[in-house]
């Protein structure tokens, strides 16, 4: 352990007389009744005498006084009264007074009194003398002069004693040792006490570290004050050092010792240090008390740890303290933070059964964790009761109960308590206005917000944060205009756009396909000093990529790492997704190989890109290569892996492939998906098997899982396919009892099914229904539909479909006019049919050679007349 030391001026010359209480005097009377000599009245006759009583005697040298003599065995020091002379003896010597002193050694008041007069005599209190360092043993020899002792060392070394502390101290102990004075504790401690305060810590640290060299060891008194001292001065690592030194040295302490270091760890926000402490004091069997318990529970609170904070008040419990009602709201608000809501309330009801209401901050934090684990109900009941109880809510009340009420979506009790706030003189702040712009456009209640976007800007509590939130709701859902609004107004009124901005405004612009502006962008990033982070390379990336720029991203990528900033996973990832959605599969697994050197790790969502990719190329053996890469690599297939395996099988018209990658999924614990349910019931139909695909559907709803709406389609076309309208329209029945909507194509493919089946009044009925659901028939439907009618010999109706599509300005395509030109053949209205003729020349149709063949021959090949692709 280091020591210090301390340079002090040099005191000043004076009186100590002045040093020690007058009440101190008053018992010299007592010790001076004997009378005084002839000879000591024959030397002073000269001079005028005060009442103080001093030894007259000459005394033999220093060295020839016995240890423990007194003037009765010696016969050389006679007690007699005294009284000073006004003049002032400059012969009195250094060794006169020691060996007064020592004479009244049994004196304790004397020797004080003498010391005084001797003093201001003589001067001679430079370095260490010995008098003081003598009269400070004779004092504290006596009880009822222990006090004098300490003030007059207090009172010494406040006016900067000039010689090192650790001199002082082995002067002390010299002295005790050389005149036989017992070396009495209490003397160190007054003096590392005195150095203490006299705000002299480096001096006292040096008194500390001689004391205990010679096994002097202080007081705990002493010592905790000197702990003390050495915090609040700051002395942090002294501090430190001194504590462990106890330790070292066998120092006994007590639990004010750890409370001072465990209160200053804490302040310090050193919550591991503080526990140190504790869990040490405890193994050395302190006995430690309420304050140092209380300490321990704030650490553990500190460091999030509830279990211990309860784990120790139950401790106190068992002792018989009360936690006070900081310690439990403390608890309380860790519990909360961990989610431990059961615990909390348990402490909540523990708290007011010792005798402490409810408090608000315990109220705030128990709505917090309510409304976090979704019972907004309740958080919402003890605000009201809280109210009901006479506290009025503050600020952060109305802020975590409104905050809790937009993540759970209710907006409507949300404005509520905002109102309520503002009605009770609560001026709403900005993270509170931002709380509820957020929860509005979560909720799509975009009026609503932009309508309190209004008000924060008018009440001038509207912040960066405010705008940013309605700038990338707008840019999410492509409403660049809008979010440019919102921009203008943040320029406006004088707030810089952020990085976080720019990176909403370019996502916007390239959801839009204007990626010409996403790079303007982030060139004026650059002119406001703004760096681009790695998200605003990877969004625009992305959206060259989605537009089909493929060397436009990969010059943006190149530009970025040029730039010195590091790709994340989500970057390449974008990549590599991307230039398998151009078509560039093989160099997209290329790349990856390349990023893997430099440390990216490929997720199993890579895999699955390259594995889409290749599939989509036709490639359906080097997919299944890269699945069994990813495997020996240790990256797990997830269900889309082997959904998207199982599809390209299947398009591939490898069924039995995509049924063994089946068995393969099912055998590795891996559940099937609606997708690849899909894709097999697909498979299957297209196969016209129907009998496979419906043990298909069939087990869909075994596993659990809700049939989609391409799957009823798939099933009803490939009922269709088969002409088994029966089966088809089961399937259409089953759909609407689900609830699954009906779409165009599900009404396409039926009404096909039914006019191929001459079933035209079920057909009519459907494109009826059709069109009362505001579903607007596609040429593909119209062309089934005039398909269905000429074959059944209704020209003439077939004719009005055609009339109805020229009034919705639908244009007919070359099938339709195939079809009805045909049909007037077959009637032998052949002037309508030239007329139809012009009239596809008229609209721009380019006639193919189906409609030669009809002006020639007059007849209509079955086999050109298609019907919509997703229906066959």
């Amino acid at each position: 352990m280091k020591s210090f030391v301390s340079s002090s001026s040099s005191i000043p010359q004076r009186s100590f007389f002045s040093l020690v209480p007058l009440k101190s005097l008053s018992s010299l009377s007592s010790s001076s009744s004997s009378s005084s000599s002839s000879a000591a009245a024959a030397s002073s006759s000269s001079s005028s005498y005060s009442k103080f009583t001093v030894y007259q005697t000459p005394l033999p040298h220093l060295d020839s006084v016995k240890p423990h003599s007194t003037p009765e065995s010696q016969n050389l020091i006679k007690i007699q009264t005294f009284q000073a002379p006004i003049l002032e003896n400059s012969d009195l010597s250094e060794t006169q007074v020691i060996e007064t002193l020592l004479a009244h050694r049994a004196d304790p008041a004397y020797a004080l009194s003498y010391f005084n007069w001797a003093e201001k005599q003589r001067g001679f209190m430079r370095g260490i003398p010995d008098p003081f360092c003598i009269l400070v043993h004779i004092l504290v020899s006596s009880r009822g002069h222990c006090f004098v002792a300490r003030n007059l060392l207090n009172r010494y070394l406040s006016d900067g004693f000039p010689t090192s502390s650790d001199a002082l101290v082995d002067r002390l102990i010299n002295c005790a040792k050389r005149f036989s004075f017992e070396l009495n504790p209490r003397v160190f401690n007054y003096l590392l006490d005195g150095y203490v305060r006299a705000e002299r810590l480096k001096d006292a640290m040096n008194c500390y570290n001689v004391m205990s060299s010679n096994g002097i060891m202080p007081d705990v008194f002493v010592l905790n004050n000197f702990l003390s001292a050495l915090v609040m001065a700051s002395m942090i690592d002294s501090a430190r050092e001194f504590f462990d030194d106890l330790g070292v040295k066998n120092v006994s302490y007590d639990c004010g010792t750890v409370n001072v270091m465990m209160s200053r760890c804490l302040k310090d926000g050193k919550a591991d240090e503080a526990e140190k402490y504790f869990l040490e004091a405890k193994d050395r069997g302190i006995k430690l008390d309420k304050r140092v318990y209380s300490a321990a529970i704030r650490a553990a609170c500190m460091k999030l740890n509830s279990s211990i904070a309860c784990g120790l008040l139950n401790e106190m419990e068992e002792k018989g303290w009360v936690p006070s009602v900081g310690i439990f709201t403390n608890v309380i608000c860790t519990c909360v933070k961990q989610r431990n809501m059961i615990e909390a309330l348990k402490l909540k009801d523990d708290m007011i059964r010792s005798g402490y209401p409810l408090n608000l901050v315990v109220a705030t934090s128990l709505i917090k964790g309510y409304y976090q684990q979704g019972a907004l109900e309740s958080a919402l009941e003890l605000f009201y009761k809280v109210v009901e109880d006479g506290l009025t809510p503050k600020e952060v009340t109305y802020t975590v109960l409104i905050e809790g009420c937009c993540i759970n979506g209710n907006m409507g009790k949300a404005r509520d308590l905002y109102s309520l706030m503002k009605l009770n003189g609560i001026f709403p702040t900005v993270y509170i206005v931002n709380s509820l712009i957020k929860g509005y456009v979560r909720a799509h209640l975009i009026e609503e917000a932009l309508k309190l976007f209004d008000e924060a800007i008018e009440a001038r509590i509207a912040n960066a944060f405010t705008y940013n939130t309605l700038i990338s709701w707008f840019c999410k859902g492509a409403r660049v205009d809008e979010a440019q609004k919102i921009w203008d107004g943040m320029i406006d009124q004088g707030f810089e756009p952020t990085v976080f901005s720019y990176n909403n405004m370019i996502l916007g612009n390239c959801k839009m396909g204007n990626t010409m502006r996403a790079g303007t962008l982030l060139s004026e990033m650059g002119e406001r000093n703004l760096k681009a982070n790695v998200v605003t390379y990877s969004v625009l990336v992305n959206g060259y990529f989605k537009k089909g720029e493929t060397e436009k991203a990969l010059g943006t990528f190149d530009r970025m790492v040029n730039l010195g900033i590091t790709p994340n996973n989500f970057m390449y990832n974008t990549l590599v997704s991307g230039l398998c959605k151009a078509g560039r599969t093989i160099e997209a697994k290329e790349q990856m190989k390349k990023f893997v050197e430099v440390g990216f790790s490929p997720m199993c969502m890579t895999y699955n890109s390259i594995i889409d990719g290749f599939i989509k190329e036709g490639n359906i053996n080097s997919a299944f290569d890269v699945y069994q890469e990813m495997s020996k690599t240790g990256t797990v297939p997830d269900v889309i892996t082997h959904t998207t395996l199982i599809d390209g099988f299947c398009k591939n018209k490898k069924v039995g492939s995509a049924l063994k990658m089946l068995n393969e999924m099912q055998a590795k614990g891996v559940k099937m998906d609606i997708t690849a349910y899909g894709a097999l019931i697909n498979a299957f139909s297209k196969r016209n098997d129907m009998n496979s695909a419906s043990k298909l559907f069939d087990e869909i709803l075994q596993v659990g899982l809700s049939p989609n709406g391409v799957i009823y389609n798939t099933m009803i076309s490939g009922f269709k396919n088969l002409r088994n309208m029966e089966g088809a329209l089961e399937f259409y029945e089953k759909m609407k009892t689900d609830g699954i909507e009906c779409d165009l194509e599900t009404y396409t493919t039926l009404i096909d099914g039914l006019l191929k089946e001459r079933n035209i009044v079920l057909a009519t009925d459907l494109y009826q229904a059709m069109l009362a659901k505001n579903i607007v028939p596609d040429v593909i439907t119209l062309s089934v539909l005039v398909q269905g009618l000429c074959n059944k010999g209704q020209v003439e109706n077939a004719a009005k479909i055609l009339k109805e599509m020229k009034k919705k300005n639908v244009t007919p395509n070359v099938l339709i006019y195939n079809t009805l030109i045909a049909g007037y053949f077959r009637d032998g209205n052949l002037m309508e049919a030239f007329r139809l003729h012009d009239e596809m020349l008229d609209r721009g149709l380019t006639p193919d050679d189906a409609t030669y063949d009809l002006l020639v021959s007059g007849k209509l090949k079955q086999n050109n007349v298609p019907v919509k692709p997703s229906c066959t």
